[in-house]
């Protein structure tokens, strides 16, 4: 690497010294993320404070929020999918083959945003209705829903390709490209549902907008001249494309499985709870979810951001450094969600009264918080095992191990309320949280210093 080239770079994957590399990279991205749940806390705390029909419009919109987030997640499929291999090839020195995949990524990214909203927009009324709509929160979530999907190009492109930035080891850039939209939809927020009185359609507008700007932000960057990889339009191939949407097959699913699992949650509480109470539960776990982005959100950050460490490093065959930066990112995800387990206790009323005035919702709403964290430490230790294969292309170990978790979540879902009625709900979350960490932790003890081990041999065997 020239020094011309070295200049350009925020971060040396390959020669900085870990303890920094890690801090350097996980902060960032940690804010990168905390900032980007703005998105949809910005919306619902104004929405939740529309005059009179707030907190049906709080519910309709909680809807929403999974559908939303699992079409999003289409950029974690090419993004995180394609991210760790381009960081391979780094390390690997293949210049040429990073480009290949970044070439590969944005080509079905722009495909998958055109499929989504063909398909999906002529579909949405009996879509939320089957994820818990009820009659009277169906017109807010449908206009919501609706002129979201509007900006879908632009949110895949800005989620998908800000993994590309990070993986050059530019995470202040990819941090920069989501404070942008964040700033920009904290501004728009109450200037279309308030002061021009459009209601959940302005937020929805508002936060298509706000996409708009970070999408331009990462496509002016990867098409400029500070990045070491570019977006060029060669190299395309069905086995390059192949391979990185088996790669992002775990975090796809992660993201997908997690809004199933909120949208079965609302299905169950509906069901349960009828009407009344069961759309004031919606509305209790629309808030208890926006809590919970707080926590996974930032945590994935982490977890995510630093995959160029260990899959640069992984490709270079310096497995000392692979193993040296996941204890350093242990520690950081540990010390994350000890922070959150403690605020939730603490300052869980305040949050709350971000949402809502309605003392019933705050009261119910401050004990699922509770009640939902109650595993949240060893969760840190999930993440990080989970996202640590992904980063190193071993996906036979991280999506079972995701999947595993998803499972036992949707058993206990659907079980504890028919058992003990229907605010055991909220227990699911703590008892999926603590049976996957223990699976994770067993499965990453056995294998992950084999995985490593046999790297080394591969070295001196000369083996690509």
């Amino acid at each position: 690497m020239g020094n011309e080239e070295k200049t350009r770079m925020e971060n040396d994957l390959g020669r900085d010294d870990i303890r920094l590399l890690v801090r350097r990279i996980a902060l960032p991205s940690m804010l990168a993320q905390f900032v980007s749940v703005l998105y949809s806390l910005v919306d619902r705390m104004y929405i939740g404070h529309i005059p009179e029909v707030g907190e049906l419009a709080l519910a309709g919109v909680g809807i929403c929020g999974p559908v939303v987030t699992m079409i999003g997640s289409v950029a974690s499929l090419v993004g995180v999918g394609g991210a760790p291999l381009m960081s391979i090839c780094l390390g690997e020195g293949d210049e040429k083959g990073a480009r290949a995949i970044l070439a590969n990524c944005f080509l079905m990214l722009c495909l998958f945003s055109v499929v989504l909203m063909a398909a999906v927009i002529p579909l949405r009324r009996p879509m939320l209705l089957f994820f818990g709509a009820s009659e009277t929160t169906l017109p807010y979530a449908n206009e919501y829903f609706l002129y979201y999907m509007f900006g879908t190009v632009f949110a895949l492109l800005a989620g998908g390709l800000n993994s590309f930035v990070v993986a050059q080891g530019f995470a202040r850039q990819a941090m920069m490209s989501v404070v942008l939209g964040a700033v920009m939809n904290i501004l728009l927020d109450p200037l279309f549902i308030f002061v021009l009185d459009m209601g959940v359609r302005g937020a929805a507008i508002a936060t298509v907008l706000s996409q708009t700007a970070s999408c331009a932000y990462v496509l002016s960057f990867l098409f400029g001249w500070r990045a070491q990889i570019p977006i060029t339009f060669k190299g395309y191939s069905l086995s390059t494309a192949g391979r990185v949407l088996t790669l992002g097959l775990t975090p796809f699913s992660i993201i997908a499985v997690d809004n199933v699992m909120i949208i079965a949650m609302n299905a169950v509480l509906q069901r349960y709870g009828g009407i009344r109470e069961g759309d004031l539960l919606i509305t209790v776990a629309t808030i208890v979810q926006s809590f919970m982005l707080v926590v996974t959100m930032p945590l994935g950050g982490i977890s995510g951001g630093t995959q160029p460490i260990l899959g640069f490093n992984y490709g270079a065959r310096r497995v000392d450094r692979v193993m040296s930066a996941q204890r350093r990112i242990f520690l950081w995800c540990l010390a994350y969600t000890s922070l959150m387990f403690v605020l939730a206790r603490v300052a869980g009323p305040l949050f709350v009264r971000l949402f809502t005035t309605d003392p019933v919702v705050a009261e119910k709403a401050v004990w699922a918080i509770r009640i939902c964290t109650l595993a949240l430490i060893p969760l840190g230790l999930q993440y990080e095992i989970v996202d640590g294969f992904t980063a190193i292309g071993q996906v036979r170990f991280s999506w079972p191990l995701s999947f595993w978790r998803k499972t036992v979540y949707f058993a206990s879902l659907f079980v504890l309320p028919a058992i003990f009625g229907v605010e055991a709900v909220f227990y699911a979350e703590a008892i999926s949280d603590t049976v996957g960490a223990l699976t994770s932790i067993c499965i990453h003890a056995c294998v992950m210093k084999k995985l490593l081990a046999r790297r080394v041999t591969e070295t001196d065997k000369g083996t690509p």
